[in-house]
């Protein structure tokens, strides 16, 4: 059975998709992320909430505060790259579930433990985070998501009122000289699909 996508479109998004490790000087502009977000913004999360913030390092001070929080070559990565996201999950977006999800504005009383809404951000947040990942993608840009950072650390730098909380940083642009690692290989079907 073939795919609804069109074949180009599938190596764009997924085949010959990439995690770039550098990047060209050329700008990523604003109305570039605005576009992504446009299409992004549509993929489902549960209940609507949407909790996924996005912080683009645009200034060098923004950019020196954050290298210093990233692990080893990722500090280079961050200090090299075009544009810089910080992703991050809201954990008070239980505040717009009555705009949000307009047919239950009850909803928002679902996440009064903070726990329980911390969970669901990140789990969430997280999920919106593929999505960006993908728009970035469908923009014929290149992403390199990071997880090797001190969250602490990014946390107190950028948001230090406690309302949001890291999930990953983001490099974003046109691959550079030498982008590419080897591609390290994937699982096929039967071994990660079963039935019950």
């Amino acid at each position: 059975m073939s795919l609804e996508l069109d074949a180009a479109a599938q190596d764009l998004l997924f085949r010959e998709a990439r995690t770039a490790n550098t990047f060209s000087s050329d700008p990523v502009s604003d109305e570039t992320l605005q576009a992504v977000y446009d299409l992004v913004k549509y993929a489902p999360t549960s209940m609507n909430q949407q909790p996924l913030r996005i912080v683009l390092i645009r200034t060098d001070d923004a950019r020196e505060r954050l290298v210093k929080t990233m692990y080893g070559p990722n500090g280079a990565k961050v200090a090299q790259a075009p544009l810089v996201a910080i992703l991050a999950a809201d954990l008070e977006f239980h505040e717009l579930m009555p705009r949000v999800f307009p047919h239950f504005p009850e909803a928002k009383d679902m996440f009064a433990d903070p726990a329980i809404r911390e969970a669901s951000a990140i789990q969430n947040g997280t999920l919106q985070a593929a999505y960006f990942l993908l728009g970035i993608r469908a923009a014929g840009l290149n992403a390199g998501p990071m997880i090797g950072f001190d969250a602490e650390a990014v946390n107190r730098e950028f948001f230090p009122d406690g309302k949001q909380k890291v999930l990953l940083v983001m490099n974003i642009g046109k691959p550079g000289e030498n982008a590419w690692w080897p591609r390290s290989p994937r699982l096929e079907y039967d071994e990660v699909v079963s039935a019950a």
